[in-house]
């Protein structure tokens, strides 16, 4: 890990971007305490797919009717019973 107070931030920022940029954790302090951490842009994710589970996942045809959600709200107040 390399760390850099701000002085030396300010004066090597060049060096530190690129000490991040290949992998290396770059910790930037102030009065002695680290403050924030170089780290490199990493590329967006490629957007998601639509349909991607189609035909995969099943849901019961009662998955939203009012008794499925009155046990789900009972198990999270009590909590399910002990075996």
């Amino acid at each position: 890990m390399k760390t850099a107070n701000m002085h030396e931030a300010k004066t090597k920022l060049s060096e530190l971007v690129d000490a991040a940029t290949k992998g290396e954790e770059v910790v930037i302090c102030k009065a002695g305490k680290p403050v924030v951490r170089l780290v490199p842009v990493t590329k967006k994710p490629a957007r998601r797919k639509l349909g991607l589970w189609k035909g995969k996942v099943w849901m019961a045809p009662d998955w939203d009717s009012p008794e499925v959600n009155e046990e789900i709200a009972r198990l999270f107040e009590e909590g399910d019973p002990p075996s």
